[in-house]
């Protein structure tokens, strides 16, 4: 039975495949810094053993599997390189995994979560199902069928992949750290596409998704009449979003969801195209999405008195925007406040612009410092730049949570990729 050890542990992308080989009967173990994630809380409740990093950690008989960011100069790493032990960069442990399964590749810019959760949920009900999800959760489900993962573009790790099937959710420029521009990111994406063995499930809605050249068949999905999967005679309430679905023009059927926002029905579609096309059951697809929780992180709700706390992924101006929209249709009565932590200095540099305009839709901003990730930690700019383009806008620390308690009948959204749970956690503690 091999033994796995996992190099950054915490990581939402390892901490879903050390889950999974966990289910599968495998040993697991793993390491990372001491602080605390949302990620290693499923850890823990599978009894998995998570390790502060020291060189000790790795021994004899051991694979390891090592985190995207850390390099071939860390202590685990290097100790097991002295030992000749199998070390595998986690994209491509992935690459060579999901050869054993139907595999399903979620990608693009914004929306690869939401929909891989979905569309783990969905065919769970019909077909034995396994899954990694961007968010931290994994499963390796007994006699699997199908696996539904997430395929990130950051660094071109995706083109470890060579799925049978690829949902493209979207093309846009982000990882300004890595990408030159958009037409270096659409060369990615298109690389990507050449390498999907049985078909690919695209937004036609996108202009740079139009142009993606396969060697398989490509189905697109969108509001547009041109696509072969369209949302017509779409309901927005308060409870959810109902919408009409017509497959070359012809009408197929009617699907609710219980999410917000034109993201959420496009992301719904790439589902239920994936799922025609492989031929699920549509009573199943239906029950499905009026049962999903949705995903950690994304949306995430809590009630306190008459405002809503929102926690929610959002690091982008397209998915600010989106957020914002899908609060506003849920919660239309209600002030919506934004709370903000730009996560990188690159992205922050790179869409100030796109950032205030999108945080400008909120009835509130507050902003708090820009988090530097592991790989970048520094810049020329700072938090001021982002609120001098914000009128009325706020600065914000941890310490002082208090200006959030004025807006009593409001949503409160906080936002970011960094550690914005720990701005919630301060609030919550006030209140």
């Amino acid at each position: 039975m091999t033994n796995y050890h996992f190099v950054g542990i915490k990581g939402s992308g390892m901490s879903a495949l050390a889950q999974i080989l966990h289910d599968m009967n495998f040993q697991v173990q793993g390491s990372d810094v001491d602080k605390r994630f949302f990620t290693q809380v499923a850890l823990e409740q599978a009894g998995i053993k998570i390790l502060p990093f020291r060189k000790e950690n790795i021994q004899p008989g051991m694979t390891i599997v090592a985190g995207n960011a850390f390099p071939d100069t860390h202590e685990e790493i290097q100790e097991a390189m002295k030992l000749g032990l199998p070390v595998i960069r986690y994209h491509r442990f992935l690459g060579d995994f999901m050869k054993r399964f139907s595999s399903i590749a979620v990608t693009g810019a914004h929306g690869k979560t939401s929909t891989t959760g979905l569309l783990a949920h969905v065919i769970s009900g019909d077909k034995p199902t396994s899954y990694l999800i961007g968010d931290g959760t994994g499963k390796g489900a007994e006699n699997a069928e199908y696996f539904v993962f997430e395929a990130c573009e950051y660094r071109r790790h995706f083109l470890s992949y060579f799925p049978d099937y690829a949902i493209m959710t979207n093309i846009d420029f982000d990882h300004p750290d890595y990408f030159a521009n958009i037409d270096d990111v659409c060369a990615a994406f298109q690389e990507m596409a050449l390498q999907v063995n049985k078909g690919i499930i695209a937004c036609g809605d996108d202009e740079h998704l139009q142009k993606i050249q396969a060697k398989v068949p490509v189905l697109f999905y969108g509001f547009g009449e041109e696509n072969d999967f369209q949302a017509r005679n779409v309901v927005k309430t308060t409870e959810g979003t109902t919408f009409d679905v017509f497959i070359r023009n012809t009408f197929f059927d009617t699907f609710t969801i219980r999410s917000f926002g034109d993201h959420n029905i496009l992301n719904s579609l790439a589902v239920i195209a994936l799922c025609h096309y492989e031929g699920i059951d549509t009573e199943v697809v239906r029950k499905q999405f009026l049962n999903f929780e949705g995903v950690k992180r994304r949306f995430s709700e809590k009630r306190t008195g008459l405002q809503i706390l929102i926690d929610d992924y959002a690091h982008h101006p397209t998915e600010i925007k989106a957020t914002i929209d899908a609060a506003r249709q849920k919660y239309p009565a209600k002030e919506i406040v934004a709370v903000f932590q730009p996560h990188t200095f690159s992205r922050t540099h790179a869409f100030l612009g796109e950032f205030a305009e999108s945080l400008n839709l909120a009835d509130k901003t507050y902003l708090c410092e820009i988090f530097g990730s592991a790989r970048e930690n520094h810049g020329k700019l700072s938090i001021e730049d982002l609120q001098e383009k914000i009128p009325e806008s706020e600065i914000i620390t941890e310490e002082d949570m208090s200006s959030l308690k004025s807006h009593d009948n409001s949503v409160i959204i906080f936002m970011g990729a960094g550690d914005i749970q720990k701005f919630q956690a301060a609030y919550e503690k006030i209140l």
